[in-house]
């Protein structure tokens, strides 16, 4: 098994790994929407959240030589869920071509570290 601390990625909000491998999966810590450069910030919104916290799962994948193409399943939280969920999924979608969408669940939740809107944790698959 490896635990994974990304050099130059999102800084920990809590004790844990950025993420965890072991026999070809990876387990991906959820990530917050604020930046590498101004832990606890975030933008306004639950579009440039979504933004956010995909841009840091890309960070945190590409340190680890994987991409979005190799999420298996994808888990999303949200603070907001009947407000949220289309814009949400909306700006979700880009990320992945409509023949490649990962497994999913999405949940709302009463609350999520700095207040943010949407978390968002994966399990990816590193290939063969």
């Amino acid at each position: 098994m490896q635990f994974h601390m990304i050099s130059g990625g999102p800084k920990p909000v809590a004790p844990f790994s950025h993420a965890v491998e072991t026999d070809g999966f990876v387990f991906v810590t959820g990530q917050m929407p604020d930046t590498p450069a101004a832990p606890g910030l975030l933008p306004e919104g639950i579009v440039a959240q979504t933004r956010a916290v995909m841009e840091n799962l890309r960070v945190v994948l590409a340190g680890l030589d994987l991409g979005l193409e190799h999420i298996v399943m994808s888990r999303i939280y949200l603070t907001r869920f009947k407000e949220d969920y289309a814009a949400m999924n909306e700006t979700y979608r880009r990320y992945f071509p409509s023949d490649r969408l990962p497994a999913r669940t999405c949940v709302g939740v009463t609350g999520l570290a700095y207040d943010a809107l949407i978390e968002i944790d994966l399990v990816c698959r590193r290939p063969a």
